[in-house]
């Protein structure tokens, strides 16, 4: 038996493994679906095809190659076009909400960037957006909601996938020259952080449908906010300060590798709205000392100067009635 280990022929096992067809592969025959290039199953029987002389492992290293070159090259030339492209953020006026996680990354970087939330006419945008006038092309689906990038031809939505694309542009994933997977190492932190002290608060004000009004759910919210305040916050709270104190830390105040990463500006902003929303209940958090890490990251990138002088300045917005709202009833101790 000949062993080939080269992308293009795992390929084609791969989905003769998922057709249960081929239990190993041979330099007698391959069995290749009809409809392989399409992804779907074969309508007819399969097709054997004969070959006498397999292919060389260096012949199929090099169609690899060059397969694997053709596609990043084209990738290549597409983020070299933006490069010196201005990013535009869409999102909604007046309100911080989801669109503040990437305000961060983009101010922490000092990045141009234009944001629609601050521009005459932005909330036409947002609109066209929605009822899927744009983006108006061959390559963007459209879109479901904001936060939106564009950033050249690229549209994107969904504030975690556009934090995934900005950060190693921007620098805010430490190490990934040298190892790639701290990518996804950074991303589900953030992603922890979107779920637990994100997504569950806004539940709070909206436990039953987010096209009721709060007045429309208000017993069922003060239940929801009381059980996070004294259940899930915790939790959440507990969890970082673990990771502060892992080693994959590092040295200093964030979560990865010592070096500030956007996991750390969406942790951050997390916590500040968690301080608006809960000012007894964090406050209580911070003060019996068991999260003192979590807090000093808090700290630390609030001080950082870029952010501070961003978080000063007329540019940030204050919260209200977006993802982060105060109502009496929510603010409890636990």
């Amino acid at each position: 038996m000949v062993r080939f280990t080269t992308r293009p022929l795992l390929s084609v096992g791969h989905y003769c493994r998922q057709l249960g067809r081929l239990r190993a592969i041979t330099p007698v025959a391959l069995y290749l679906p009809i409809s392989l290039a399409s992804h779907q199953l074969p309508s007819a029987p399969l097709q054997r095809v004969p070959f006498t002389t397999p292919p060389s492992a260096t012949a199929l290293s090099t169609a690899a190659e060059r397969f694997m070159m053709s596609s990043e090259g084209a990738a290549a030339k597409r983020q070299k076009s933006n490069k010196d492209v201005p990013y535009s953020l869409t999102y909604w006026p007046e309100i911080p909400g989801r669109g503040e996680f990437i305000r961060l990354a983009l101010e922490e970087a000092g990045a141009e960037y234009v944001d629609t939330a601050k521009t005459e006419g932005g909330i036409d945008e947002v609109m066209a957006h929605i009822k899927g006038e744009k983006p108006d092309d061959d390559t963007n689906p459209p879109i479901f909601a904001p936060p939106i990038l564009k950033h050249g031809d690229l549209v994107i939505s969904q504030t975690p996938n556009i934090l995934l694309y900005l950060g190693p542009r921007l620098g805010l994933v430490p190490g990934v020259e040298e190892d790639p997977d701290a990518l996804y190492k950074v991303n589900e932190l953030a992603l922890t952080a979107l779920d637990g002290l994100s997504n569950e608060p806004h539940d709070c004000h909206h436990p039953i449908a987010s096209e009721l009004y709060y007045e429309d759910q208000k017993e069922e919210a003060k239940r929801k906010a009381e059980h996070y305040v004294k259940t899930r916050l915790p939790k959440f709270l507990g969890y970082f300060e673990r990771v502060l104190n892992s080693k994959a830390s590092g040295e200093g105040p964030y979560l990865y590798a010592g070096k500030l990463s956007y996991a750390d500006l969406v942790l951050f902003q997390c916590l500040d709205g968690l301080k608006f929303m809960f000012p007894k209940a964090m406050a209580k958090l911070e003060k019996e000392g068991k999260h003192s890490k979590l807090f000093e990251l808090y700290d630390a990138v609030k001080q950082r100067p870029k952010l501070k002088e961003y978080l000063e300045g007329p540019r940030r917005q204050k919260y209200s009635s977006g993802l982060y709202r105060y109502y009496e009833e929510f603010d409890i101790e636990g």
